[in-house]
């Protein structure tokens, strides 16, 4: 067993980690303040291909694997979690259903914008109805000369209204009992996109609502067969709560850092804050929590990347990570005292962008159900 990065691993980790604190940290608390889209960022990070990280080279990707694409989102998210996210939705759940589940055709027309970063990627599967329970998607789509006339609405969408987004990938349903995968395009007719949502946190993400009011869809956009997508977009989740769990582990990163240096800093009855036993207790219970939740995800890519079973190992790394976000987020600030409170800290953005770890590609309740079935304790 051999747990060391080899180079090249070591190098996306380096070169990625070098950007994340030279370009992204001196503007991520304006982003948020202004609620403002990275748009340089994102082009910076196109350059060094990170926006389509395991797509193969043929496609414009960079050829990477699991485990490098993670390690990638670990080290934006330990700076700022709008633009990983940014990269994390764009990459799992935008990109790689088209390049999964598309044909030849499809693959060579929509790719190279994609894993280029030249365009962004949307993924569409939560409703206003119908989150967890993704069963229950109420947009329909029906074919009619030779066009998908498609109908409903979806919430809380990343990537979908930038300048720079081409379209997105909706669930919708096809017939009785059946749920198909579409690809609808920005500038469809009858495809109307909403005004940024307003959000807790991730607020130099892109986050909107859109519906479908008889938008036509041509009929080569179904992606892959008629039915199969449900079982298309469990297979996309699995694959982006490794993501979303590696974006766990680097904002709980983020959180040690800026607590363990403060604790370094500020004295109170004559001595650092860090020399107390309190403090020390909660550094120490979070860099061993890190450390348990980077090697579930490693764990969890490096499988993926062998073609094991990997679902039951993403789930417990989101869970996990989740969970551990939320700990650090609470005892970092809690770390800096009256200073955490105020928005002239990072660690206050911090604190509000960690909630959503807890909920998104699958709430904690969520992932439980998924290990339980995996456990063969659950139906």
């Amino acid at each position: 067993m051999d747990l060391d990065l080899d180079r090249d691993h070591e190098l996306v980790r380096d070169t990625v980690r070098r950007f994340a604190e030279e370009k992204v940290a001196p503007v991520a608390e304006e982003l948020d303040r202004e609620k403002r889209f990275p748009y340089e960022l994102v082009t910076e990070l196109a350059e060094l291909g990170l926006m389509g990280m395991t797509i193969p080279e043929e496609y414009e990707g960079a050829g990477a694997d699991t485990l490098a694409y993670a390690i990638a989102v670990e080290e934006l998210a330990r700076i700022d979690s709008s633009v990983a996210i940014t990269v994390a939705a764009h990459h799992s759940l935008g990109t790689l259903p088209v390049y999964l589940f598309g044909s030849e055709e499809q693959k060579r027309t929509w790719l190279p914008d994609l894993a280029s970063g030249r365009k962004l990627a949307a993924f569409g599967l939560t409703e206003p109805g119908a989150g967890s329970d993704a069963g229950a998607t109420r947009t329909t789509a029906r074919l009619e000369n030779g066009e998908w006339i498609v109908d409903g609405a979806k919430i809380f969408i990343t990537n979908a209204g930038t300048d720079i987004s081409w379209g997105v990938t909706i669930t919708a349903v096809t017939g009785d009992g059946e749920i198909s995968n579409l690809v609808v395009e920005n500038g469809t007719p009858g495809y109307v996109i909403s005004p940024p949502m307003r959000k807790l946190g991730w607020r130099a993400s892109d986050t909107r609502e859109l519906s479908f009011q008889g938008a036509r869809v041509p009929e080569g956009n179904l992606l892959g067969p008629r039915g199969a997508g449900f079982r298309q977009f469990l297979e996309i989740l699995d694959g982006g709560r490794i993501s979303v769990a590696a974006m766990g582990v680097g904002f709980s990163q983020g959180c040690y850092d800026l607590a363990f240096a403060y604790a370094r800093e500020r004295e109170q009855f004559g001595r650092p804050i860090a020399q107390f036993q309190a403090v020390q207790e909660k550094l120490v219970d979070l860099a061993t929590g890190i450390e348990a939740a980077r090697a579930l995800v490693y764990r969890a890519a490096w499988e993926k990347d062998r073609g094991r079973p990997f679902g039951r190992i993403a789930a417990m790394a989101k869970l996990y990570s989740g969970e551990l976000s939320n700990r650090a987020a609470n005892w970092a600030l809690q770390i800096h005292g009256g200073y955490g409170f105020m928005d002239e800290y990072p660690i206050s953005r911090f604190f509000r962008d960690q909630k959503i770890l807890e909920i998104g590609e699958g709430t904690n309740e969520v992932q439980r159900m998924v290990i339980a079935k995996h456990l063969g304790i659950a139906d």
